[in-house]
């Protein structure tokens, strides 16, 4: 069902591209609306330029399917979410929402078969590689292996926690921190392996996300 809404949320993006750019050739701005306003504004952009409907008619009734069938999925995971117990306790995690936690959990499957949580964010390519020879010892990019939705999706996670949530924690003012120094696609990039290894041991200990106190914040 991850994959279906994967490949409903992909091949719906790719249809809106090609209306923005059939629009755009004819000089007609569509800006950024809401999704729920996308047909709307189109619509509102086709009576200017009647003689795009037949293009772009077909491609808008196909984008709207795609969304009415996306939106039935969402409803069926957030259901499955809600029902299992380690999803619940994953989603205590801010900007951890159903999407992920189905995603974590499909992807890792048997916590036990990692000996430390700190392999998980190897095993999904968030740790970075290793360049050694006799005068270099250095850190480069991430590995990139493993699961590429899981990856993509905590490194939204990431996003979230950092930019969005409200709510504060000891992991969101080290990123944030962290972010100052080395910018913010590697500060987010920290942040999900931190969440990755943090999810991980939640499942095995069976806790929920511990925020800290004012305290911990400020010393991290």
């Amino acid at each position: 069902m991850l994959i279906a809404r994967k490949k409903f949320v992909d091949h719906m993006l790719s249809i809106e591209l090609t209306i923005r750019g059939l629009l755009k050739v004819h000089g007609l701005k569509f800006g950024a609306p809401h999704r729920s306003t996308f047909a709307a504004k189109v619509e509102k952009l086709l009576a200017d330029a009647p003689e795009l409907s037949a293009a772009i008619e077909p491609l808008l009734e196909a984008r709207n399917v795609m969304r009415k069938q996306k939106v039935i999925l969402d409803r069926r995971l957030h259901q499955m979410a809600r029902k299992d117990e380690v999803c619940k306790r994953l989603m205590t995690v801010p900007g951890i929402g159903p999407i992920i936690s189905l995603a974590y959990k499909a992807t890792i499957d048997d916590p036990s078969r990692f000996q430390s949580s700190k392999a998980v964010a190897a095993h999904i390519g968030l740790r970075p590689r290793i360049y050694q020879s006799v005068e270099l010892d250095r850190s480069g990019n991430i590995s990139k292996c493993g699961d590429k939705f899981l990856r993509h999706a905590l490194y939204e996670a990431a996003n979230s926690h950092l930019r969005i949530s409200r709510k504060r924690s000891v992991l969101k003012a080290w990123g944030l921190k962290l972010a100052k120094r080395v910018g913010n696609k590697k500060a987010l990039v920290a942040v999900a392996r931190k969440l990755a290894i943090t999810m991980h041991r939640m499942w095995v200990t069976g806790s929920d996300f511990q925020h800290g106190g004012p305290e911990i914040e400020a010393a991290a």
